[in-house]
């Protein structure tokens, strides 16, 4: 019974001791995680103007091309080796053999010669003198009938006195009445003849001038054709045909281009298009120029998208004076857009998204005793690594950049580096503190982008 006791007794003592050291091992444990100081990096939130910066593979096009073609045919006398070759407006590319041309021509000329010379003959000459010997009918014609008419008279009288037969009286009636129609006639041809036959014979000649002249014209045009110039300043892209070869319409000969500007033309999603507007900044990298970058605005943005991939097009002019970049070559465009200026800005490594398509996640800001506070935030624009705060900060607050993620509201944090502005401060990512608290799967870093 004693023996029982005793190991009763020292059984007890043996769980005291024990829950002793158990407590002074968990008291011990708290304040060294009460203790623990993380190391992290930071920046400053600063306000400046952010732009949504737009990605994409464009192809870059002359700002104008042109594919030249003979307009009439014949054997190309003259052209040389033309292509790479560079050309300005008016220059004379290549010369086809215009001969027969030629002598049409001159056949054409003396055409016009012989209508124009009918013209002035028939407006000079014939029609002056058709009204001259007008006049002098309707002249003669008054003066018959006058004459008549006094004739008429006297031999009323003598028929009166019964000196002549009446039949002598009406021959005298008779010849009046003939000199009257003579009259009415030479007036009515004198009259047709200055309103009618007189203009038509002018037209005519001037009809036959006008024709004799377009067709020398037409001939001269041609002859024009014969000689093929360029229509603007630029660079023979491409040659089709060779001296000797015989050129037809419509069949082509050398393609131009004007490579001093070009066109980035490019396909976007309905949503990124509706981002942007003409004038918008542009920056292009040319696959063939690595490390160069060129500069250009947004000329066009399509009114209308593809019904199949639902993308509209983008044109966006880049000036090339030296003529670095080559057309038809491909580049990546970066497009500033919605420049949204004293924003909140802050790197986006500080932002914890709630999800990965999110607008909310956490900041963790640093108070002036160098303890780290979990700050709600909504983001807005997310651009080149940086991502602007429509809601949670003021600017000018201390933020973690690296170490934040799963850092606990509240802890203890010493800094790797002076704060600095957000460019210098994009470095490997920190070591989080103890007992890191997730938000979930769908939890992930600003900077991190889509899964």
């Amino acid at each position: 019974m004693r023996r029982s006791r005793l190991f009763a007794t020292a059984v007890v003592i043996a769980l005291l001791v024990a829950a002793a050291l158990l407590w002074r091992s968990c008291h011990q444990s708290g304040e060294e995680e009460a203790n623990v100081v993380v190391s992290v990096q930071v920046a400053k939130a600063e306000r400046g103007t952010i732009t949504n910066e737009i990605s994409t593979v464009a192809t870059l096009a002359a700002r104008r091309e042109a594919t030249i073609m003979p307009k009439v045919s014949g054997q190309i006398a003259q052209i040389g080796l033309a292509k790479n070759r560079r050309v300005r407006a008016g220059d004379v590319i290549a010369v086809l053999e215009s001969r027969d041309l030629t002598a049409q021509r001159s056949e054409a000329a003396a055409a016009l010669q012989e209508a124009e010379a009918s013209l002035h003959s028939t407006a000079g000459g014939n029609v002056p003198l058709t009204n001259a010997q007008d006049a002098k009918a309707v002249r003669a014609a008054r003066a018959a009938l006058d004459n008549a008419r006094k004739t008429l008279e006297r031999r009323q009288t003598l028929y009166e006195q019964g000196g002549i037969s009446k039949k002598d009286l009406e021959a005298s009636q008779l010849a009046v009445t003939q000199a009257e129609d003579d009259l009415r006639l030479a007036e009515s041809s004198a009259t047709l003849h200055h309103g009618v036959t007189n203009p038509g014979d002018i037209r005519v000649a001037e009809a036959k001038a006008a024709q004799a002249r377009n067709h020398l014209a037409a001939l001269d045009a041609q002859l024009g054709y014969a000689v093929i110039r360029a229509p603007f300043d630029g660079v023979i892209a491409d040659q089709f045909q060779f001296q000797g070869d015989f050129a037809n319409p419509g069949q082509k000969l050398v393609t131009i281009a004007d490579a001093s500007t070009l066109i980035a033309k490019m396909q976007l999603g309905e949503a990124a298009a509706m981002a942007l507007k003409e004038g918008d900044q542009v920056k292009v990298l040319p696959d063939d120029l690595p490390g160069q970058t060129f500069t250009g605005t947004v000329s066009l943005v399509g009114r209308g998208a593809d019904p199949q991939s639902r993308t509209v097009e983008v044109w966006v002019m880049v000036p090339n004076p030296a003529g670095r970049m080559r057309a038809n070559g491909l580049a990546r465009v970066i497009i500033s857009a919605q420049a949204t200026p004293n924003a909140v800005i802050v790197p986006s490594s500080a932002v914890t998204l709630d999800a990965t398509t999110a607008n909310t996640g956490t900041v963790m800001v640093v108070d002036d005793k160098s303890v780290a506070h979990e700050v709600k935030v909504t983001t807005g624009i997310r651009s080149a690594g940086r991502t602007q705060i429509t809601s949670g900060l003021k600017g000018g607050e201390t933020v973690v950049i690296e170490g934040n993620y799963g850092l606990p509201d509240g802890t203890k944090v010493t800094l790797t580096r002076p704060s600095a502005t957000l460019s210098p401060l994009r470095g490997a990512r920190g070591k989080a503190g103890p007992s890191p608290r997730l938000r979930g799967e769908g939890a992930r870093r600003a900077d991190e982008g889509p899964v």
